[in-house]
């Protein structure tokens, strides 16, 4: 218990200053990211808003990376959109409050599943997540942030840009938070520059009563975000098998695109503080809170990589900026409406601006000379495809599954054979490179089975054979001498080469001391 109040996470004393100012930076930042989600597919801002706060609550308290903050995303918005239209489709007249309960309904299986992913220790796949597809991810993450923050600069109700004296207010006061934002820790680093910057434009705009875009503006009309504590929801769905089907795959793709984000999201923040969070324990934690979101009239999330950055920009380290955050979110609600409500849009889009400035990995750009081509494809195809369709999953599965292909294919061309022939007349053959499904036909390739003399050594002590693939191919090749009536000697293969191989006794040269023990086709990552 005392470890979680006074939240020694990574055995640093905490800042209790820092965290909390940060985590009020933090709430203030989520009240307009949470509304225009919950718009996307027509929920009323308080849908949104519940979420921020039982997500933001239960992961920064139970998660595996403190500092790390969680709330609706886009991401998961977006797909609410695809469950509403089939929803429309199978039931024609279908009530927005019922079209609500099936979202809790599915945010609640999406809970589960990422749970059972924790349980499972599947967090730890996020490990082969090659570096360009995270330069591509984090790429397209800010372009997206950045490119979010344009239609605060329409005319309210329209898609035309501002025009005139209120453009260049909304402009001017936008540039004001981004010049705070940059220029406050060269002089002082007491604050966080991100909460004075929307302070002091705030101030402006309220002292002197100028006439720009609030955050009371980008909601629809008659709404507002005023509310209580969280009311609780019981989805009041038919429990049946057709139900069921209509909301499982979309808990799946919520599931997965909600741990999708939140491991990078994490593997980003390690790299920035220099410390290792737990992804089995975030993977259960992100479950546990979109249920609870689901049960809470919330329409679930996972990690935010904008909100994230500022936290840990400004300084937090703990859980505390987290729990801060979400309280402060709450106390919003119920009881600073009014007061949220009026603040000024531009302080908020400076401080988004600035916030994907700072993600973008503008390193990447000098990689381009140095990297494989293969890499940089990748590294721009993911931030595209994340970028344009902001469907992060499909983008950073594209990712992996390019970069395991270019990797394949480039050690398939590694495998090699030294070949000579001894004073005895037997003929060696010294194998190099690993013999896996992409080497097999090179490997096979490197023997001349009809000339070869009637006894012939295959030698793998520089070699590896990685997979089923290259085992079926030593088969063949030894099925080949053998037809000819031609002997073969295998050596230094693995016991677990030697128990899969045909009539492995006939032609195995055992060497306890020497034969090396790995195996074939077994994951060797630890579970963390």
């Amino acid at each position: 218990m005392r470890k979680y109040l006074n939240l020694f996470d990574f055995k640093q004393k905490v800042d209790y200053k820092t965290e909390i100012l940060s985590g009020l930076t933090v709430a203030l930042a989520l009240v307009p990211e949470a509304i225009a989600f919950a718009l996307i597919p027509g929920f009323s801002p308080l849908t949104g808003l519940y979420a921020a706060f039982v997500l933001a609550l239960v992961t920064s308290i139970f998660g595996g990376r403190p500092g790390m903050i969680s709330g609706a995303t886009g991401a998961i918005a977006v797909i609410f959109v695809g469950l509403i239209l089939e929803l429309k489709r199978n039931f024609p007249g279908i009530e927005p409050d019922t079209i609500l309960h099936y979202v809790f309904a599915t945010v609640i299986v999406a809970g589960l599943l990422q749970i059972g992913a924790g349980l499972l220790r599947l967090g730890k796949f996020i490990r082969l997540v090659p570096h360009p597809v995270m330069f591509g991810f984090v790429n397209g993450l800010a372009i997206i942030i950045f490119m979010a923050q344009f239609p605060n600069f329409y005319q309210k109700g329209s898609d035309e840009l501002m025009r005139g004296t209120p453009f260049m207010i909304m402009l001017a006061l936008t540039l004001l938070t981004m010049l705070i934002i940059w220029g406050l820790p060269k002089l002082t680093k007491a604050v966080p520059s991100s909460l004075v910057a929307i302070l002091v434009v705030s101030a402006l705009v309220l002292g002197f009563g100028i006439d720009t875009l609030t955050v009371a503006d980008i909601m629809n009309e008659g709404e507002t975000i005023k509310g209580g504590f969280p009311p609780l929801s019981i989805p009041q769905i038919p429990l049946t098998w057709e139900t069921f089907k209509i909301i499982l795959p979309y808990g799946a793709i919520v599931a997965g695109v909600g741990l999708i984000e939140s491991l990078l999201t994490l593997n980003i923040i390690d790299e920035i503080t220099d410390t290792r969070g737990s992804g089995n324990k975030e993977c259960v934690a992100q479950g546990t809170a979109n249920i609870l979101s689901g049960f809470l009239s919330g329409m679930g999330g996972c990690a935010m990589i904008g909100q994230s950055l500022i936290n840990v920009s400004a300084g937090a380290r703990a859980r505390l900026s987290g729990i801060t955050a979400a309280v402060m979110l709450l106390v919003f609600i119920m009881f600073g409406s009014s007061l949220i409500e009026r603040l000024p849009m531009a302080a908020l889009v400076g401080l988004m601006f600035m916030v994907a400035i700072g993600t973008f990995e503008w390193a990447s750009f000098k990689t381009f000379g140095k990297m494989p081509k293969s890499d940089v494809v990748v590294m721009v195809l993911v931030t595209l495809i994340t970028a344009i369709t902001h469907n992060l999953a499909v983008a950073v599965l594209l990712g992996v599954i390019i970069s395991a292909l270019a990797y394949s294919w480039e050690n398939a061309k590694r495998i090699r054979a030294r070949k000579y022939v001894d004073e005895h007349g037997i003929k060696h053959y010294e194998i190099y490179g690993p013999l896996f499904f992409g080497s097999t036909t090179l490997f096979s390739e490197k023997f001349d089975v009809v000339n070869d003399p009637d006894e012939v050594i295959i030698d793998f002590k520089e070699s590896r054979v990685a997979d089923m693939s290259g085992i079926e191919a030593l088969n063949k090749i030894t099925g080949r001498y053998a037809k000819l009536g031609k002997k073969v000697h295998l050596r230094h293969l693995s016991r677990d080469c030697i128990r899969l191989l045909e009539n492995a006794d006939k032609i195995i040269d055992v060497n306890v001391l020497e034969d090396p023990t790995y195996k074939v086709v077994v994951d060797r990552i630890n579970a963390k």
